[in-house]
């Protein structure tokens, strides 16, 4: 492994830790996730908001 290729997924790691986190604070505070974190997370925004109003 390069150690570019360590470096970038560093960052990308650290980048998924800040989607989750968030995340996690727009539902806490009820207010609507950033549509860009959601889906850095695997997460469709329009099925995340269609389970939340049920």
């Amino acid at each position: 492994m390069s150690a570019r290729s360590f470096v970038s997924g560093i960052g990308e790691f650290f980048g998924v830790i800040e989607s989750a986190v968030a995340v996690s604070s727009a539902v806490r505070n009820r207010r609507r996730a950033p549509d860009a974190d959601l889906r850095r997370l695997g997460i469709d925004p329009e099925q995340f908001y269609a389970t939340r109003n049920r």
